[in-house]
């Protein structure tokens, strides 16, 4: 038998490092999150018809539209909008990698995650389907839900 399973002080400080290391993810994760939901991106558009500013989930929170749309048609001004809320999205996608990266790491299971879950609030569509697991054998995907 391997006497190292047997070892009650190798098992406390295996227990107590694991320990560390949730405790340190915690910790980055809720400053991640915190820093995370204060996003807040403002893009105006080449031509200045629109200013538009949408929140940490990507959706629209103001819109600002300048006097040079009397001037243009409405189609013009429709796909201009959407074109800056589109340029404002992948902003705060590069935003969001940044917190990302200097909180939980985006190569780690956890950053992974958020990012896998975040791009679709950012684009509007639904988050691919993932396990969820890392090395250690617990789920993120449940850790975040929570």
């Amino acid at each position: 038998m391997n006497d190292t399973i047997l070892d009650p002080d190798g098992a406390r400080e295996r227990l107590a490092a694991w320990k560390g290391r949730i405790d340190k993810l915690a910790a980055d994760t809720q400053a991640m999150s915190a820093r995370l939901q204060e996003v807040r991106v403002t893009v105006q558009d080449p031509a200045g018809l629109a200013v538009v500013t949408i929140d940490s989930t990507g959706a629209l929170v103001d819109l600002r539209l300048t006097d040079r749309v009397q001037r243009t048609t409405p189609d013009a001004v429709a796909k201009v909008i959407m074109e800056t809320l589109g340029a404002a999205r992948s902003e705060l996608a590069e935003r969001s990698q940044e917190i990302i990266a200097d909180t939980v790491g985006v190569a780690s299971p956890v950053g992974q995650a958020i990012v896998q879950n975040m791009a679709p609030q950012q684009h509007g569509g639904q988050a691919p389907e993932r396990s969820g697991d890392d090395d250690d054998g617990f789920d993120v995907q449940s850790m975040l839900r929570r």
